[in-house]
C-alpha cells in the first residue's frame, strides 16, 4: 500500500513539476511498470535525442531501486547494448547508494547528469570507455551518429 500511494504521489509531481528535459509516465495503467523519456541534453553528443526508458518498481519501493534501463539505443561507457545502466543510485548498498529517500525524479536526474557526464572508470563497456579516455573526438562523433540514428524523431 505504501508503495501504491508514494508512486501516485511520485508521478503526479512528475507530471507537474517534472525535471528539465524529463517525463515520465504509467505504461498502461500498470502502477510498477513505467516510462519515461530523457532529452539529450545541450552541448553534448546526444543533443536533439528523445531516449526511451523502462522503468520497473519493485514491490519493496521505497527500500529496493527501480530497475531502469534504456529501450533507445545509446553510444556510452556506463550503458550496455541491452539498456542496462552502470550508476550507483541504482544498486542497493554495500556497492550502491540506493535510499529510500531518493525518488525517481532524482533517479531520472542522475541518468540525465550520467549522459552528459559519462564514467570511464566504472564502464560497463569497455571499449567504449577506453575511446572516451583516449580518442575522445571518435567517441563523440561515434555518440552523435547512433543519437541521430536511434534516438531522433
Amino acid at each position: 500500500m505504501q508503495r501504491a500511494s508514494r508512486l501516485k504521489r511520485e508521478l503526479s509531481l512528475l507530471t507537474t513539476e517534472p525535471p528539465p528535459g524529463i517525463t515520465c509516465w504509467q505504461n498502461e495503467n500498470q502502477v510498477d511498470d513505467l516510462r519515461a523519456q530523457i532529452l539529450g541534453g545541450a552541448d553534448t553528443p546526444y543533443e536533439k535525442g528523445i531516449f526511451n526508458l523502462e522503468i520497473v518498481v519493485p514491490e519493496r519501493y521505497p527500500f529496493e531501486p527501480p530497475k531502469i534501463r534504456f529501450l533507445t539505443p545509446i553510444y556510452h561507457p556506463n550503458i550496455d547494448s541491452a539498456g542496462r545502466i552502470c550508476l550507483d543510485v541504482l544498486k542497493l548498498p554495500p556497492k550502491g547508494a540506493w535510499r529510500p529517500s531518493l525518488n525517481i525524479s532524482t533517479l531520472l536526474t542522475s541518468i540525465q547528469l550520467l549522459m552528459a557526464e559519462p564514467n570511464p572508470d566504472d564502464p560497463l563497456m569497455a571499449d567504449i570507455s577506453s575511446e572516451y579516455k583516449y580518442n575522445k573526438q571518435l567517441f563523440l562523433l561515434n555518440a552523435r551518429e547512433w543519437t541521430e540514428r536511434h534516438a531522433s524523431q
